[in-house]
Formats: structure tokens, C-alpha cells, sequence
């Protein structure tokens, strides 16, 4: 959906003939070509913190990235107590929404899709929130709801499902949610796995015989920024780690893989988020990040554990003033920390694979999938 132009002033006012003059032949109609369409597509994901796109063109059976574009904007600052946006954050939005758009119209892109997730789901104001983007920058956003936005972190992890797996957990840490989704591949053959996540892109139901099966999903309303408000007046810093960790093992008692005591063998984690890609950038002591050297990285639960003890002996200020972390992150990274922690410890798996990917990459392959544009192929 492309933004919407703005309409000329008078353009749509009656043509007014002077008295006594002959009819004049109507005007031709003069408008301007529609952009040609340059076969680009876009993807914008609007969280609680940050408000990120992707501009990219369809690659074989994957895509080659054009663009991009990351803002924290702390959209949710303050929701937790008034239930509502503040001004201060929605004008912080506007402004990264403003690049988003310039961006878009730069590159031509006809295809997009544009959603915000927990913040807005949550936001008294958020439908008013909405129509102000639209009238501001032209471009139109969609609050989608939890399972789509579990679906779409599923489909964009189908590459880094190994073939062995024969259950799997995908975990995507946002800023006001955590989506967890319990998938079970034994069914599918083993070269078909990773393109089976692929065709949960027409929904979590219906999957038929020899498909990925979702045998539970979960959408749980604390992610880095919610959960560390929940805590924040909460003094010491590791008994704020502690019970942030608790709290949130607490709030996932009801989900199936949490009492499953089945063996490891054939188990696989698959966590999306910067407080995953952070974890691993920090394991690795990279001081500028490295996207190729962390997506698809394996990590065990004990190099975890390592590195989440370094960041508690570090305080908040080391943690400040730590480069592996960066300033965007540091007042967030022991919140999410505490979520990653707190699922090692209950998924019967001591290892997590890092995925350097997530909302954004779900809705492209999502679209150019609907489009029919990827090739068949394996994606390893």
C-alpha cells in the first residue's frame, strides 16, 4: 500500500464557465504517472521501544536488503502507568516514521507493510495515535494482533531451522511482549523442515499431513520495557534480576512446553530480539557488531549464564558505558537478559540458536511469498 498523496488544493473545484462566453473544450486530463514499479518491498515494524524498516528485493528463495532503518523511540514510555501514548513519544515516532516514508518514497516501493504491535495494542489512544501518522506522513499502519505478530517472528526464522529438529520453540523478546510458539516438526521430513515454518505464512491452522504442526503459542505482555517497569523501583540490581527473571518464568505456567520432560535430543530454541543479538555479541567481545557473525550463532545455556553474570558485575553505569551493549540498550539489556534466562531454564534444551532477524523479516518473506515471487529452493 502506498503513502497517499496529498490532494492539490482546488483540484477538485467545477470548472466556471464566464457569462456570454462560448463553452470551452474541457481540459485534458492531466495527472501525473503513478511510480514505476520497481518490484521493491517494505517492511516496518513499530514496537514498544523501537520503530525499524527494511527495504529489500526478492533473491531467489530469500531477498537481498536495499535499505533499513532502526530508531529507538520508547514509544511506550510511560504506558504502564497512564494506559495511554504521551505526547513526547509520539512525536518522537512521527519523526522516525517521517525517514521511514522519505525512504520508501526514495526507492519506489509500491509493496509494504506497515504494523504496530503490543504499545498500540495496549494504548487507550493508539487508534487516534494512528490516523495522526496517516495525516502527518501519509503512510498507514496496521496494530496487528499477538498471533499474527507470533506468526510473522515464526516465518522469519524458517532458515535457521536445523534439519534434526523435531521440536522447536521460536522466542521473540519485544519491547512490551514476549511471543513464544511451540512447533511440532516430527512429521515433516527432515530436508522439508525449514521450508515447512515457510507455509505457516496463511496462518497457525489448517496445516496438513507432513506440515509443521503449532502445538501451542503464548503471547506474554512483558517484554524488556513493561517488565523492567514492573521492578523499577526495585533498588539492588541483582535482586531486580532475580525477580524480574521469577516473575516472568511465573507468568508462563500455563504453557505446555514449560512442564515437558522430554529429552533433549531433537529440541531446538530459536530466540529473535536485540537482547538475544546482544547476549551474543558480548559473548563473542564484539566491540562494533557483526551481523554475519551473529545470526545463526549456537550458544549454550553455561556461555549464557557467563555472560549474563559479566553484565551484573558490571552495575548499571559498566553497563552504560560497555560498547558490546550500547546506549540504546543498556537500560534494558538486564530485563530482557532476565526473560532469556528464565526460558533456559525450563525448555528442556541446554542450547539457543541466535537469529539476527525477526517482525520485519516475517513480513516480507509474508508478502513476496503471497506475491509468489520466491523460488523454490532449499534455504541452508
Amino acid at each position: 500500500m502506498a503513502p497517499r498523496r496529498p490532494r492539490r488544493a482546488g483540484a477538485n473545484r467545477p470548472r466556471v464557465e464566464q457569462a456570454g462566453s462560448p463553452p470551452s473544450s474541457p481540459a485534458p486530463v492531466t495527472s501525473a504517472p503513478p511510480p514505476p514499479d520497481t518490484g521493491l518491498y517494505a517492511a516496518v515494524d513499530l514496537g514498544t521501544n523501537s520503530c525499524r524498516m527494511l527495504i529489500a528485493q526478492p533473491r531467489g528463495s530469500q531477498f537481498l536488503v536495499l535499505d533499513s532503518f532502526s530508531k529507538t523511540v520508547q514509544l511506550g514510555a510511560g504506558l504502564e502507568a497512564s494506559g495511554k501514548l504521551s505526547r513526547a513519544s509520539m512525536g518522537r515516532t512521527i519523526q522516525a516514521l517521517r525517514i521511514c516514508q522519505s525512504k520508501i518514497e526514495k526507492h519506489g516501493v509500491r509493496r509494504m507493510r506497515l504494523v504496530a504491535t503490543e504499545a498500540c495494542r495496549r494504548a487507550k489512544n493508539a487508534r487516534d495515535f494512528i490516523r495522526q501518522v496517516k495525516r502527518e506522513t501519509g503512510l498507514v499502519i496496521e496494530i496487528i494482533p499477538a498471533v499474527e505478530e507470533a506468526r510473522l517472528a515464526v516465518i522469519s526464522c524458517a532458515p535457521l531451522v536445523r534439519r534434526d529438529s523435531e521440536q522447536l520453540l521460536i522466542v521473540d523478546i519485544g519491547g512490551g511482549s514476549t511471543e513464544l510458539v511451540w512447533i511440532d516438526l516430527s512429521g515433516v521430513a527432515p530436508e522439508d523442515r525449514p521450508r515447512s515454518i515457510m507455509r505457516l505464512s496463511q496462518g497457525f491452522d489448517g496445516q496438513g499431513a507432513g506440515d509443521a504442526r503449532v502445538v501451542d503459542w503464548i503471547s506474554v505482555p512483558l517484554g524488556v520495557a513493561t517488565l523492567k517497569d514492573q521492578f523499577g523501583d526495585v533498588e539492588d540490581d541483582a535482586a531486580r534480576f532475580a525477580l524480574m527473571s521469577w516473575f516472568f518464568e511465573e507468568s508462563l505456567a500455563n504453557f505446555n512446553p514449560a512442564k515437558s520432560a522430554q529429552p533433549k535430543a531433537g529440541f531446538q530454541i530459536i530466540g529473535t530480539s536485540g537482547t538475544v543479538t546482544t547476549v551474543a555479541a558480548s559473548y563473542l567481545g564484539l566491540r562494533r557488531y557483526d551481523r554475519a557473525k551473529v545470526d545463526g550463532l549456537v550458544m549454550t545455556s553455561d556461555q549464557i549464564d557467563l555472560v549474563i553474570r559479566d553484565y551484573l558485575s558490571l552495575g548499571p553505569e559498566g553497563r552504560r558505558t560497555d560498547p558490546r551493549i550500547g546506549r540504546d540498550r543498556h537500560t534494558l539489556i538486564m530485563s530482557g537478559a532476565a526473560i532469556l534466562q528464565a526460558l533456559m531454564r525450563i525448555w528442556p534444551t541446554d542450547r539457543l540458536s541466535v537469529a539476527d532477524r525477526g517482525l520485519r523479516e516475517g513480513l516480507l518473506y509474508a508478502q513476496m511469498s503471497a506475491d509468489g515471487v520466491l523460488e523454490d529452493g532449499p534455504f541452508l
